[in-house]
């Protein structure tokens, strides 16, 4: 599902910081113009997926012209398609495993998380085969 609403993008020193103004708290920021924009989608697209799997209603989009800013910011529009992130939000998963095993991952620093993520994944892969 692809969205667009407005964004003001404000230059402060040698980085960006990006508004919604029609999604109150929607704000990201980057060290460039580029870098900005793609944080600007990711954050536009949370914003837009927590609103709908909460059921809360979307705010439309004002239109751009209407959107006022000043100085060094400008007003752009921001375009997200929501289905690419939406399949890729994490969820909390339980697991047993024993102490001994638990122990010696947590002494080494493993990363339960991206350990059971990747092992999955080849899995996954394998029975693809």
């Amino acid at each position: 599902m692809l969205f667009v609403y407005p964004a003001v993008f404000h230059k402060e020193d040698d980085a960006y910081w990006v508004e919604f103004p029609d999604l109150e708290g929607c704000q990201t920021y980057g060290g460039t113009l580029n870098e900005t924009m793609a944080c600007a989608q990711e954050a536009l697209a949370g914003y837009l997926l927590t609103l709908l799997e909460e059921n809360q209603e979307l705010v439309p989009p004002s239109d751009v012209s209407t959107v006022p800013s000043g100085g060094d910011s400008f007003v752009t529009l921001v375009t997200c398609d929501i289905n690419q992130y939406q399949d890729t939000k994490a969820i909390k998963k339980t697991l047993t495993i024993p102490a001994w095993l638990n122990e010696r991952a947590v002494s080494m620093g493993i990363n339960f998380s991206q350990v059971l993520q990747e092992a999955l994944m080849t899995k996954i892969q394998a029975n693809r085969m």
